[in-house]
């Protein structure tokens, strides 16, 4: 269970890097949509270079079980991008960050009825302090901020899409599948889709005008996308859907470290109660219960 917690902690530390990649490919002109298509298809093709020539068996998928990949690149990684990027377009990145987080209650739901997980009173506990300290980090919790329906619902979808993806890699873990056929195939799925609403076009140009472009480019999709994806699904082959969810969502304390880090954010004391609580999650639900 260790490892497990390592793993997932490591890969919500690379999705906290996302922000400094994303604010220089925005700057650049491009769109949510481009961004996610360049983090995407980097990641593909990071994994084919990869798997083609060393491990090609990996790529052999059985043809009915391709909706799982599909549930997971579209309905997963694709619709929370879009919820999210939506949802920090009619509320604020405190709000939207904080319902993104939601994710775990999502995925002990969900796995109480999928995977007959017992919900117990460590995982409520839990359960409570990282959402309350999700809500303390993101500063939404010391604040008047005003919640309208549109923004509720986009932003509960981030979160329901981002606990989907544990889900499906549950799912396609136990019919025996690698985690690096799930997170390719995953990723696939959702570059495939993607497509259809990005301009390719539009990123090709920017970065034949500014070639140092590629460089966020290719660290955005190697780090951020087929590393940090990979790494977790690794991780929930030691740890049960909900509490790996859990474990993920210190990315929010990652992520305040390398803004007062790299962008000279400051940490007030409600954040760092916050920081303080999801720790003590992760703690609740690694304590060995003594027999």
């Amino acid at each position: 269970m260790l490892l497990g917690t390592v793993l997932v902690l490591l890969a919500g530390i690379l999705w906290s890097t996302v922000g400094i990649y994303v604010r220089s490919l925005r700057a650049a002109g491009l769109s949510t949509w481009d961004i996610t298509l360049v983090r995407m298809s980097v990641s593909v093709l990071s994994m084919a270079l990869y798997l083609i020539p060393f491990h090609r068996e990996r790529l052999r998928v059985k043809l009915k079980d391709l909706w799982i990949f599909a549930g997971a690149g579209i309905l997963s990684l694709l619709c929370m991008n879009y919820c999210y990027s939506e949802s920090i377009q009619v509320s604020s990145l405190a709000v939207a960050g904080t319902l993104l987080y939601t994710a775990p209650i999502f995925v002990m739901l969900m796995s109480l009825v999928f995977f007959r997980e017992k919900m117990t009173g460590r995982k409520l506990l839990a359960l409570l302090l990282a959402f309350v300290g999700c809500a303390l980090v993101s500063g939404i919790a010391g604040g008047e901020l005003s919640l309208t329906p549109k923004a509720l619902f986009l932003g509960l979808g981030s979160g329901f899409a981002y606990a989907l993806y544990s889900i499906f890699g549950r799912v396609a873990l136990d019919r025996k599948y690698d985690s690096w056929t799930i997170t390719f195939y995953a990723f696939v799925f959702g570059m495939a889709a993607c497509t259809l609403l990005a301009d390719p076009g539009k990123i090709v140009a920017a970065a034949v005008a500014d070639y140092t472009l590629l460089l966020p480019m290719m660290l955005l999709g190697v780090t951020t996308g087929f590393a940090a994806y990979l790494i977790y699904t690794i991780g929930l082959t030691k740890l049960e859907p909900g509490r790996a969810s859990i474990i993920a969502s210190l990315e929010l304390v990652s992520a305040a470290v390398l803004g007062a880090i790299a962008f000279q954010e400051t940490i007030d004391l409600s954040a760092a109660v916050g920081i303080a609580l999801l720790l003590c999650a992760v703690v609740v639900l690694n304590v060995q219960k003594k027999k």
